[in-house]
């Protein structure tokens, strides 16, 4: 998106308002301007966000602050123009403070950030409740307070104008300089009748939303005649990069009282100083002082309407932005129909195995190859960057490292690896938690880090990268690790394990009883921690979505929490199996190998049968018992085996046949089912029969 995208917003409600003839704010909300304004709101506020982390890190550079200011203005534009009042009135005093960083009137430190931060915690909260439905309102009383505040301590500085004003009693044509190609297009429009205008426009020193304001302007001069310059030039101008003033070189046939009396109705217009150009005496680009007026010299990209008779040189091909906004919901829709063309499609390929007819096997691998194409540019329309999450995290460790009295580096790499929107609204919350446990339970107070030989600054390393059909997110700290003994205590201490079981536990299985319900180590309760909440969630989330979450730690140097998650849960690859006359599916994500075993060599151990499968001794577990099927148990010689694993946990499941890799639908079996166990959806095959599909984690204890 366009930094002139939300002028553009401002531009078409002050156009539609002043054609119906209505005040803007009485512009229904839920008109097509709602979803533009709540994305693009938020698309200011993560970029406020994001300047101001970068603003406490470098104080004294004014390209951020700029940044920031040109988003909350633009910001308090649009909530003005949409009506949401106290999100414009917030807006504007954050405004005023940040316009004083800018002008060096005032100096950036924590204290300040403190309270900046605090004003956009409440203009998050007032976006999400426009988002959610409601009328954006909120008690804005105390961030505006301590905004004032800070105003009044530097209200003797006057703050000057970000660029200079056009003198009023300057001949404009003293000012103005033309190029050589717009001198020819003057001469030759006063040739064949054109009177030529050079206007200089001053807007009220109050007027909320300029570029509004601008754009009404040219609406009407190029309803009158065509404009050939503009200064600033119209991307400034756009952008509000002037003051309150601007000059226009027109070329029109109607007589100059009129059309000062034209732009002179526009409201919000403060005054319209209008002179003939004399042709004879046009000022070139090289005959003028650069101090006269700050202006760049740079071709006006408004389109013009061309007198009859000049011909202008063909334009240069300008790259355009090639992206569009899409609402998820047809995206959503899209998918569904190309899930019932896949079901169609492997119905086709059935088919056409079984008629065995060359120029069918033809037609349908070739519409096998296009609807796989098809699939792979589906999926990548629906895949976004996980940076969507990942921006929101920077603000919420420095709040918590201030809480914690910690000093904490969060560095984040791969955030433009990209995940299926689905998964991604999904994972918000669990990284959270494991970004709190991190800077909770990892790192240390920065006393303890430099008796410890350590920086004093700890850092959080957030990461994400592809691993063939997977995403992995890993979060590390160099923090004081896990404590293996203290885990295994309270975990004995609460009953999850038995001490003969502890004995036995590896270092991973011990880091892995983090993770069960109500589990903490906290020694006291915190408003972050200590309450035996969120680990267990953590882990049930990512489970839930086809994730599987590992942790490493070393005592002393930190730990690292490692999540591997499915790209896509739409369309996924599958082992069909057969259980007597049933088929089932089970995920590739989850399947190691599959393999054939004689029964002579399948042992008991602790009532469990079990093998020694490449040297390591992994569980059997029968699906036909698990599920229930019906049928007579017959003695077998050897099993046909699926290897699964939960981690580090492997299984092998016992099955009647495999059938082979298929791509299949998922589908939900609804709420009335959703508690089946170990079944986490279902899929329809090519000759309509219904598979269950197999939730591996499920049986994995």
């Amino acid at each position: 998106m366009t930094k002139s995208t939300s002028c553009r917003l401002m531009e078409r409600l002050y156009v539609y308002a002043m054609v119906e003839n209505i005040e803007v704010n009485e512009i229904l909300i839920n008109t097509e301007y709602l979803d533009l304004f709540i994305d693009e709101s938020q698309e200011h506020l993560q970029a406020i966000n994001d300047n101001l982390l970068k603003l406490e890190q470098a104080p004294h550079d004014r390209s951020i602050v700029s940044e920031v200011f040109r988003s909350a203005h633009t910001l308090k534009g649009m909530a003005a123009t949409m009506g949401f009042e106290d999100l414009a009135h917030l807006t504007h005093n954050m405004e005023n403070v940040l316009d004083l960083i800018r002008n060096d009137k005032l100096e950036v430190n924590p204290s300040v950030l403190d309270v900046v931060f605090l004003a956009l915690d409440d203009l998050e909260a007032m976006v999400t409740d426009i988002a959610s439905g409601g009328e954006g309102k909120r008690d804005v009383s105390e961030a505006i307070k301590q905004l004032e505040q800070i105003e009044n301590r530097n209200a003797n500085d006057v703050i000057a104008p970000s660029t200079k004003s056009i003198e009023s009693d300057t001949d404009l044509q003293t000012i103005e300089q033309y190029d050589q190609f717009e001198r020819t297009i003057i001469e030759q429009s006063f040739e064949q009748g054109y009177n030529i205008y050079l206007m200089k426009i001053t807007l009220d020193p109050q007027v909320v939303l300029k570029a509004a304001r601008v754009f009404m302007v040219f609406d009407v001069l190029e309803q009158i005649g065509e404009v050939i310059k503009s200064t600033p030039v119209a991307e400034d101008l756009e952008q509000e990069k002037f003051d309150s003033d601007f000059l226009v070189t027109v070329l029109s046939k109607i007589q100059m009282e009129e059309i000062k009396d034209r732009i002179l109705n526009i409201s919000e217009i403060d005054s319209v100083d209008i002179q003939g150009v004399e042709v004879g005496k046009l000022s070139s680009s090289e005959e003028v002082l650069e101090e006269q007026v700050e202006v760049k010299n740079v071709e006006m990209p408004i389109e013009t309407v061309k007198p009859d008779g000049i011909e202008k040189p063909p334009k240069q091909k300008t790259e355009l932005n090639k992206t569009i906004r899409v609402n998820i919901e047809r995206l959503d829709v899209l998918m569904n129909l190309f899930e019932e063309l896949v079901i169609d499609r492997g119905r086709l390929e059935q088919i056409a195995s079984e008629l065995n007819n060359n120029e069918l096997n033809e037609t349908v691998e070739r519409m096998s190859r296009i609807s796989g194409d098809l699939q792979e540019i589906i999926l990548n329309m629906r895949m976004m960057p996980v940076e969507q999450v990942f921006n929101r995290f920077p603000r919420m460790v420095r709040s918590l490292s201030k809480d914690l009295n910690k000093k904490v580096n969060l560095q984040i790499i791969g955030a433009e690896t990209e995940l299926d929107r689905t998964i991604l609204d999904e994972i918000g919350d669990p990284l959270v938690h494991l970004l709190r446990n991190s800077i909770d339970h990892g790192i240390e107070t920065p006393e303890k880090r430099l008796a410890a030989g350590k920086p004093e600054e700890g850092t959080v390393l957030l990461k994400a990268f592809h691993s063939g059909n997977n995403v992995f997110i890993e979060i590390e700290d160099d923090g004081s690790g896990i404590d293996r003994e203290k885990v295994l205590k309270k975990a004995l201490t609460n009953g999850v394990v038995t001490e003969e079981e502890a004995s036995k536990m590896s270092d991973q299985q011990v880091f892995s009883l983090l993770f069960s319900s109500g589990f903490s180590t906290a020694d006291k309760i915190t408003d972050v921690s200590g309450r035996g909440v969120g680990l267990d969630v953590v882990r049930n989330t990512f489970e839930s979505l086809g994730g599987v979450v590992t942790v490493n730690s070393e005592v002393g140097k930190g730990s690292v929490f490692s999540i591997q998650l499915p790209l896509t849960l739409s369309i996924i690859d599958v082992m069909l199996v057969e259980l007597q006359n049933e088929k089932y599916a089970i995920p590739l994500s989850s399947i190691i190998e599959t393999a054939i075993v004689n029964t002579k060599d399948v042992f008991n151990s602790h009532n469990q049968k079990v093998i020694d499968f490449r040297g390591k001794v992994i569980p059997l577990v029968f699906l036909k018992e698990i599920f229930e099927v019906p049928g007579s148990q017959l003695e077998e010689e050897s099993y046909s085996l699926v290897i699964v694993h939960k981690g580090n946990k492997v299984a092998g499941l016992v099955v009647d046949s495999l059938i082979g890799q298929h791509d299949v639908v998922l589908k939900s079996l609804g709420n009335y089912l959703k508690e089946v166990f170990a079944i986490s959806g279902a899929t329809i095959l090519g000759n309509g029969q219904v598979a269950l599909i197999i939730d591996t984690n499920a049986l994995i204890k």
